[in-house]
């Protein structure tokens, strides 16, 4: 009885901490957005979480034409897009081949890519900015899109290449048996296996890139090229936003969204891929 007790005290104890960890972050969305939808006189007049008395969409318009989200928003849908299948091609065939290939100096490479992820990110931007001045590639799109590439790829690898060592080779051996090669059993047989390694990857290289603020800064002079997030800081340093504190809130909401859809419909796979040892060496 004192047992039953003592386990349904721990866990209130874990299910309060759990629920006022969750309302904590959940809490300043859901004011933001509420607040996007207020006027400006009444955000001012009013902080709090009060429902706006008229719904003002006019701050989505504001942010999206006067503040020139639409162009960041795109440009971030397509920085996003391109690098998440870059990194997610690249480190599956690389953590096949370091995971099924054996070739001279595969431990040492491997090593290398592991030592990478322990170089804090900054510290690589000015080596990417001299190479990517070199060839001409400063102030691109795909010059952005091969440096976040190559930000995203060492714990990529690390992810498909653990995740790979637990799969068993069975399916391998009978589709080389069908007269399939190693590219062939790559796009049919393990990628389709490896649907929670890729939401995992997906979902954190995606975050990344969406979020990334101090490379865009490096690589960009081009207002019209920059990302959502340096948008915002434009937009928030501009005189629209510097008073227009709704329709700030409506381009913080804006850029929140697209991370949360993905999220949401990509759940599944991901809670799947970390229970599935995708997390874990």
């Amino acid at each position: 009885m004192r047992y039953k007790i003592k386990k349904f005290f721990l866990l209130f104890l874990m299910h309060t901490f759990l629920i006022s960890v969750a309302i904590s972050c959940i809490f300043p969305f859901l004011w933001m957005v509420n607040s996007s939808f207020k006027s400006n006189s009444e955000f001012i007049s009013d902080y709090g979480f009060r429902l706006p008395c008229k719904i003002m969409w006019k701050n989505y318009f504001i942010a999206f034409y006067q503040g020139k989200m639409g162009i960041y928003f795109l440009n971030s849908l397509i920085y996003t897009f391109v690098s998440v299948i870059g990194i997610v091609v690249i480190s599956s065939l690389a953590g096949y081949s370091f995971s099924r290939l054996q070739f001279r100096g595969k431990n040492f490479i491997f090593f290398l890519f592991l030592a990478a992820m322990m170089i804090p990110t900054p510290a690589g931007f000015v080596p990417l900015y001299v190479l990517l001045k070199a060839v001409g590639l400063l102030n691109t799109r795909v010059g952005y899109c091969l440096a976040m590439i190559n930000v995203g790829l060492s714990l990529s690898i690390y992810l498909y290449k653990t995740f790979f060592d637990k799969l068993p080779r069975d399916l391998e051996d009978a589709a080389r048996i069908d007269g399939c090669n190693r590219l062939r059993i790559w796009w049919h047989v393990i990628l389709p296996l490896a649907r929670p390694a890729t939401a995992v990857v997906v979902i954190f290289n995606a975050l990344n890139v969406w979020n990334e603020f101090v490379l865009a800064l490096v690589i960009f002079s081009n207002r019209n090229l920059m990302p959502l997030q340096v948008g915002l800081k434009e937009f928030a340093s501009s005189s629209v936003g510097l008073t227009n504190y709704t329709a700030l809130l409506a381009g913080l909401t804006i850029a929140s969204l697209p991370i949360i859809i993905i999220y949401l419909l990509m759940q599944k796979h991901i809670i799947k891929g970390i229970t599935a040892g995708a997390l874990v060496g």
